[in-house]
């Protein structure tokens, strides 16, 4: 079973289907095309530099990140080690793409760039929409965090920091009590507080 899912994803076809199977009989379809030859061509340069050899629980972790799907929990183990050899890289919390290694490779590193930062940059603008849409109410960091689940607090805050520094939002308050809005900080004579020159 193993050896059938290493050969299909090696050969970057579709994976073994076993739909249509119960406990008196088993429904297999295998499909022969090449979903994508330039997968194939990567996962075969990483052998030769001495990245594999991959074993059938990398490819199937490989196969998922490289179309874009949610690693289940059994193949979550395989993860440290494809970061460590580069052939991967995490861009949030629960969520990879394939290495820039592999972008240059195709010779695509504008779309790695892409699709690396319009996440970041997505996030941030959905951080801004709603602290924006709060308006005087204000937003709390537990809204930022039912905003983007998949995010840690960490990268969260480090998103704030970036809108606070480019003085699109601020702060009133410290910690998780604190409270943001949209805009600069007004300073005590209620003008706009500007940075120092």
């Amino acid at each position: 079973m193993d050896r059938m899912f290493e050969e299909c994803i090696k050969e970057s076809k579709p994976r073994p289907d076993f739909t249509g199977t119960d406990d008196y009989q088993v429904s297999l379809t295998l499909r022969g095309e090449v979903q994508d030859p330039r997968f194939l061509r990567f996962l075969e340069q990483a052998n030769r530099e001495g990245r594999g050899p991959f074993q059938t629980r990398d490819l199937l972790t490989l196969d998922l990140v490289h179309q874009g799907r949610q690693i289940p929990e059994e193949l979550r183990p395989q993860l440290p080690g494809l970061l460590d050899q580069g052939i991967i890289e995490r861009t949030g919390r629960g969520k990879y793409i394939l290495s820039r290694r592999f972008y240059g490779f195709l010779g695509e590193k504008g779309v790695y760039t892409r699709r690396r930062g319009l996440d970041r940059a997505t996030n941030k603008a959905l951080l801004l929409k709603h602290i924006e849409d709060s308006g005087k109410e204000g937003s709390r960091f537990a809204e930022f965090q039912q905003v983007l689940p998949a995010l840690s607090r960490h990268q969260i805050h480090s998103l704030l920091r970036e809108l606070r520094a480019e003085r699109r939002v601020h702060l009133v308050g410290r910690t998780s009590a604190g409270t943001w809005y949209p805009g600069p900080a007004p300073n005590r004579s209620g003008l706009e507080d500007r940075p120092p020159t």
